[in-house]
């Protein structure tokens, strides 16, 4: 006798993708938030505690999020050139609003085999769902560093929870 095959029961996701992607762009407009915030000399040039400028961390989560919305886009992980990036303010709230738009036209529409699927990254082979959060959590570590450069400032961040 042999025994019955076992039933894997179906799980739904927990976010549909567009909500996952309004997620998203809720933490990127925060983050935007964040990157005004900086005074235009202090983005790129204040640094605390061995912590690099924020100006520095905002151009790797651009360049993260950059990578990953053209994976879920295409397929492909091309790898940033981690030296390149804007080195101002305005060129890096052009290039922000450049990945936002480009997730807010492309992001709803990924193939959601893309989320299960396994990817080669720089870093290393992972699930697409793995890497898309990655990209969100990468975000908020860093935009947690500008929250506290931006007090060391004396500035008053944006509200965390204002998303």
């Amino acid at each position: 006798m042999t025994a019955p095959a076992a039933s894997v029961p179906t799980v739904s996701p927990a976010l549909s993708i567009p909500d996952f992607i309004a997620h998203w762009q809720g933490h990127r407009a925060l983050t935007r938030r964040v990157i005004e915030a900086f005074p235009d000399d202090q983005l790129f040039t204040f640094s605390l505690g061995g912590m690099r400028p924020f100006g520095a961390q905002a151009t790797e989560i651009h360049l993260v999020d950059a990578m990953t919305v053209t994976a879920m886009r295409s397929g492909e992980w091309p790898e940033p050139d981690w030296a390149s990036g804007p080195t101002d303010k305005a060129g890096l709230l052009a290039a922000w609003d450049q990945v936002s738009a480009e997730l807010e036209q492309h992001g709803p529409h990924t193939d959601p085999a893309f989320f299960t699927g396994m990817h080669a990254l720089p870093w290393g082979e992972m699930p697409g769902w793995v890497a898309a959060i990655y990209a969100v959590d990468n975000e908020i570590h860093h935009r947690a560093q500008g929250y506290v450069s931006l007090r060391a400032l004396g500035i008053e961040p944006p509200a965390f929870y204002e998303r």
